[in-house]
């Protein structure tokens, strides 16, 4: 579950992170009261879950009440790269004299949280990595050991951070790696850290993602979910407790488990498609989960045919098959079907399935197979 940067800062400060005053609003009015409150200089933020808000006009710097409400006035409602200002950050402007960069995240591959700190902060680390991967000190800590202090002083000085603001990095670094595990991160970035001329470092942006298999200890996430942004499909899934990501391709896919869904969408890669979405019915699959599911792929306008990918394991290929008959007979479907089905009971599954097969309903023996066959008819 991704953050807006308001979100995120206000959990940044519950973690002694330091972060400038500021307010989420949502009109202009109330911009320019919360301007007047925190007190003039202000930079008036626009709040999408997506990067390039300056270039596109959304991160203005307002000198008094005047220029707050021309600039609520404008960003509100603006449409950043597809997503639509409904809140704004009015924040108290910070003088900057370095930009750094920072975060945690998960090696999954080493098991272990990882970090990266740079001096050249302000700019996508995408950006640094590429043209000065040498500007980016990385370090793995083992979750059960953590990280102490002089493990991030050598860190600060690997980095070649500005040596007279080491013991305010490490603290800030401290804080964020507190936050990172306490508040259950995917990741936990600021970018940029800004060192102010007087020497304090404080976190001027913020990124989060929280990991919704925590949701269960935090009982506050349930206001982040209302905030979430969702396309239409996006929405529908949600409500239907589908684990569901929109994409731009022509196949829809429809798996249960995320590993194999993950693979569905390389192995249409690789039949020469492209994925119109994850889907995840999970476990237990039933009949209406299905319907569900054909619902939202169907009613894509790009979708021209649906991969169904199931490996039978704790849900029988038999209860599948019947639950996939079930939702076809009562779905009016655009898109004609191609159904891979492999695993416990698969035989059975596809037994029921064979009466029902024709242009609509298409079953195929492999993964393989029924990517390219999905693919072929997705380019009819």
């Amino acid at each position: 579950m991704d953050l807006f940067e308001y979100q995120g800062k206000q959990l940044f400060a519950r973690f002694a992170i330091p972060v400038s005053p500021g307010e989420a609003v949502t009109d202009v009015d109330a911009a320019v009261a919360a301007a007047d409150r925190i007190g003039y200089p202000v930079v008036v933020k626009a709040q999408v879950q997506v990067g390039g808000r300056g270039k596109a006009g959304g991160i203005k710097l307002a000198a008094d009440a005047a220029e707050c409400r021309t600039y609520a006035t404008n960003i509100l409602g603006m449409d950043i790269k597809g997503h639509t200002v409904n809140v704004v950050w009015i924040e108290h402007a910070s003088d900057i004299a370095h930009e750094y960069y920072a975060s945690f995240t998960l090696d999954r591959a080493a098991k272990q949280y990882f970090g990266m700190l740079s001096a050249e902060g302000g700019v996508e680390i995408e950006t640094v990595a590429e043209e000065n991967p040498d500007a980016i000190a990385k370090i793995h800590i083992d979750p059960v050991d953590g990280l102490t202090a002089a493990q991030c002083r050598d860190w600060v000085v690997a980095a070649q951070l500005d040596a007279s603001v080491t013991d305010a990095a490490v603290d800030v670094l401290v804080a964020l790696y507190r936050f990172y595990v306490e508040g259950d991160c995917d990741l936990a970035e600021i970018n940029p850290l800004i060192v102010t001329p007087d020497g304090r470092v404080h976190a001027l942006d913020a990124k989060v993602s929280l990991d919704n298999n925590a949701e269960f200890r935090h009982a506050d996430w349930a206001d982040y979910e209302l905030t979430q942004e969702r396309d239409v499909r996006e929405q529908a899934a949600y409500e239907a407790g589908l684990q569901y990501v929109g994409l731009d391709g022509s196949v829809g896919i429809i798996a249960n488990g995320a590993g194999l869904a993950m693979s569905t969408l390389d192995v249409v890669n690789q039949a020469g498609g492209t994925a119109a979405n994850f889907l995840d019915v999970g476990g237990g699959a039933d009949a209406k989960k299905f319907v569900s599911a054909l619902t939202i792929i169907d009613n894509d306008p790009r979708v021209r045919s649906i991969f169904i990918n199931i490996f039978g394991g704790i849900t029988r290929g038999a209860e599948v098959a019947n639950g996939i008959v079930t939702a076809i007979g009562q779905i009016d479907l655009k898109s004609p079907i191609v159904i891979r089905l492999d695993g416990t009971n698969a035989e059975e599954g596809r037994k029921i399935l064979e009466p029902h097969l024709g242009d609509t309903l298409q079953m195929a023996p492999t993964m393989l197979d029924a990517a390219r066959k999905a693919v072929e008819l997705a380019t009819r």
